[in-house]
């Protein structure tokens, strides 16, 4: 009798062990996915950055073939005029305000969720708006 109060007592102790480890290996995955998910903002950032500076080097060159040309030179204004947000910024935005609101009513940690999802949505939301970026220029190259 006492050898099965052993035995048994041996084996729930190694169950705690295993969950122990389990739950340690989970939490550890859980901040590589949030950390991929960051990485994932900020990559989608970085495009966009890059992406304004090749239009602005664009914009230089065509400025100058113009005045090579002997074009003539408009008269610069001191008001400027405001630049719109891209459709990947908005994106962006309008995906993390969404993702941060499903993730905080799906998760049951309320801020976690909020978080992730904030995260995922930014992502989503700035893919896509490159996607309609792009094909706008493209539309407007075919013209």
């Amino acid at each position: 009798m006492l050898l099965a109060i052993a035995l048994l007592n041996a084996c729930n102790s190694s169950s705690n062990k295993q969950e122990a480890v389990l739950k340690a290996q989970q939490a550890t995955i859980d901040s590589m996915k949030v950390a991929m998910e960051k990485q994932a903002v900020v990559d989608s950032m970085n495009a966009v950055a890059a992406q304004r500076e090749e239009e602005r080097i664009k914009e230089e060159k065509q400025q100058i073939v113009a005045n090579s040309n002997n074009a003539p030179v408009a008269a610069t204004s001191t008001t400027t005029k405001k630049k719109k947000w891209s459709h990947t910024a908005k994106g962006a935005v309008v995906g993390a305000g969404t993702g941060a609101i499903t993730g905080a009513i799906v998760n049951k940690k309320h801020a976690e969720g909020a978080l992730i999802g904030s995260l995922i949505g930014a992502g989503v939301g700035a893919g896509t708006g490159a996607i309609v970026d792009h094909s706008k220029k493209k539309k407007e190259r075919q013209q």
